[in-house]
């Protein structure tokens, strides 16, 4: 049902209440005028008739029937002449006005006053003044049923006057029907003109200002989307050629340690025989064989520096607990005056190599920044693994988080190192320690185990 149907059914039901209130009244008040009328009429007429009748009757019944038929018919009222044994003598003629004409029995009944029968007794008989008010209900009647037409034309009349009145003023509604409805379709390039009306103007503005935030906004989750693909591109991009930066530096380590460390060990090993061969005879010659070899020396202990900061090869050889062990020792003889704690309780838990590699990094990262940057003395690593988990965290007792936050200038480390946990579904926080320091935490995410195969057995 729309709203200018129901707008004019409660405006047609309300004026069908006013208009059927104002007829009650009305017909109220006719009731009240015919029996003022009606019993006023029949108490006049059994005063006159009493008065009139007597002088008559002294000359007998067919005086008085003489009289009352040159009297003929009394408005609003039966005269009826009796004998002194209840025979009808006469009877009052009908009323010629509006002759063959009744109001319904039951609008009579409504009408009409309580039966009221005057009787004026004399010697030879009786005369009966009887109340009828037939003639002043069917005026009633009449007047009723104008007025319920007038009432009927003027409902209609009102009725359509309202339909076009709320059909210009619900018109601005249907047009926003309209303009919802194009919306729900996903036209966002809908707009309303003005409309006529406050409240529709009203409405058509917000409207418009809806759905230019809406234009906006889903301007702006595209350009969100755009932009995380953008990311996601980026960061598998990024972690791809980590990947091939990691297998890039192992192989160099391994280049480093199979094949230039042999030709360096080799190239010792011959300045030292040339040394002993020409010591005799060569002093000087002996000399410088014997200075190729401490060269020799320092350039494989130099390249053993290089290998681990390349690729950790205790790691793929023999897994992070000793890896980080080898970091540590390596870390406590370049920095005597550092106290390093480490505990590894990974237990049965198998530790993916990316995984491995990466927590890797991160206690090398977060050593290299305990002692650049935080300046301290003693620091603590702890790896844990867990069945669905992996946690590593290093605390230290520097100076802490500069008030800006983790991140200097020129700085990319740990923003590398977190790119790299993000990319195994891992999280890495940093915060300050109690009392003083900064602790790096690192918690990764391992795959579930695979379900062992179950055997078939052979018949």
């Amino acid at each position: 049902m729309t709203l200018r149907l129901k707008i004019n059914l409660i405006v047609g039901a309300l004026t069908v209440l006013f208009t059927a209130a104002v007829i009650g009244l009305q017909l109220g008040a006719l009731r009240d005028s015919v029996h003022e009328e009606v019993v006023a009429a029949n108490r006049v007429a059994a005063q006159l008739l009493n008065r009139t009748v007597g002088r008559y009757a002294a000359q007998g019944v067919p005086a008085v029937l003489a009289f009352l038929q040159g009297v003929g018919r009394i408005r609003s009222n039966d005269v009826t002449l009796l004998d002194s044994q209840g025979r009808e003598l006469y009877r009052s003629p009908p009323s010629p006005y509006k002759a063959g004409r009744d109001a319904p029995p039951w609008f009579e009944a409504l009408m009409a006053p309580a039966p009221s029968v005057q009787a004026i007794d004399f010697l030879e008989g009786k005369l009966e003044v009887r109340a009828n008010a037939s003639r002043a209900a069917l005026d009633a009647w009449d007047y009723a049923v104008n007025l319920a037409a007038g009432a009927l034309a003027l409902l209609l009349a009102v009725n359509a006057l309202v339909f076009w009145l709320v059909g210009r003023a619900v018109r601005p509604l249907g047009r926003i029907v309209v303009a919802l409805n194009a919306l729900k379709a996903g036209r966002f390039d809908i707009a309303l003109p003005p409309l006529p009306g406050t409240e529709a103007a009203a409405i058509g503005a917000a409207f418009n200002r809806m759905v230019g935030q809406l234009r906006d906004h889903i301007e702006t989750e595209r350009r969100a989307v755009r932009a995380e693909i953008q990311l996601s591109d980026s960061r598998e991009l990024t972690h791809w050629i980590d990947r091939h930066i990691e297998a890039e530096r192992r192989a160099i380590a391994r280049e480093l340690h199979d094949e230039l460390g042999q030709s360096v060990t080799a190239m010792r090993s011959l300045a030292l025989s040339i040394a002993q061969r020409v010591q005799a005879s060569d002093a000087q010659s002996g000399e410088a064989a014997r200075a190729i070899a401490d060269e020799a020396s320092h350039l494989y202990d130099a390249m053993h520096g290089i290998i681990p900061r390349l690729t950790p090869l205790v790691l793929d050889n023999f897994g992070l607990a000793e890896a980080l062990d080898d970091l540590v020792q390596r870390t406590r003889r370049s920095q005597p005056e550092l106290t390093i704690e480490l505990r590894v309780e990974l237990g049965a838990t198998p530790l993916p190599a990316e995984v491995a590699l990466t927590l890797y990094r991160a206690a090398q990262e977060g050593l290299t920044n305990a002692l650049r940057h935080g300046q301290a003395r003693q620091v603590t690593l702890d790896v844990a693994g867990e069945p669905r988990q992996v946690r590593f965290s290093l605390r230290d007792d520097g100076v802490g988080l500069p008030p800006q936050g983790t991140q200097r200038a020129g700085h990319y480390g740990l923003r590398w190192l977190g790119e790299r946990v993000e990319s195994l579904n891992g999280v890495l926080k940093i915060e300050s320690a109690a009392p003083h320091g900064v602790l790096l935490d690192v918690t990764i995410p391992l795959p579930l185990p695979l379900p062992l195969p179950v055997p078939v057995p052979v018949p």
